[in-house]
């Protein structure tokens, strides 16, 4: 075999893209070893790669916001007072759809907003253009009840199609 042309022997020079194609492929291998390195253990085997799990979460997140929609109507709404107790007495349950008027000696309350007597009949109004909701008044047992008429007034003339005045059941 002539040593210039045949595969074996000679002093042919290297073919620069083999060399190229060579030094690309040791290259991946080292960058490979490198890495395998990074997560490995002591014994040399691959350790497991670390992945959140979320499922636990998220059944958490919605047991949490279910337990909040169940329990938010239920909390107190208005103003702080005392209601006077009855005899006879009715429970309805609180939708969170009431608008609530509350009566103490410092004044007149929608919800926790404190309002003029007199504007009253004209901010129900506005309330009750959304849809009709019932009215829920609260007045405070040291009222006298001339107070409270002026109020519950003032709620008939909003046009209000059912009026509801809150007491508390006398357990004795």
């Amino acid at each position: 075999m002539n040593p210039t042309h045949g595969s074996m022997g000679g002093n042919r020079p290297p073919d620069p893209l083999i060399e190229a194609l060579k030094r690309s492929i040791a290259k991946k291998h080292k960058e490979k070893r490198r890495h395998r390195r990074h997560h490995t253990h002591a014994s040399g085997r691959a350790g497991p790669q670390a992945d959140i799990n979320i499922t636990p979460l998220v059944d958490v997140v919605l047991v949490l916001l279910i337990i909040f929609m169940v329990v938010t109507p239920m909390l107190h709404r208005g103003v702080d007072l005392e209601l006077p107790k009855t005899a006879n007495h009715s429970t309805r349950q609180d939708t969170g759809e009431q608008i609530v008027v509350s009566v103490r000696q410092d004044g007149t309350y929608i919800e926790a907003d404190k309002v003029d007597v007199e504007k009253l009949s004209g901010l129900i109004e506005d309330l009750l253009k959304n849809g009709t909701h019932p009215v829920n008044v609260k007045a405070d047992k040291g009222l006298k009840f001339g107070e409270v008429r002026k109020v519950l007034e003032q709620v008939h003339n909003s046009g209000a199609p059912q009026v509801n005045l809150e007491t508390k059941e006398n357990k004795d």
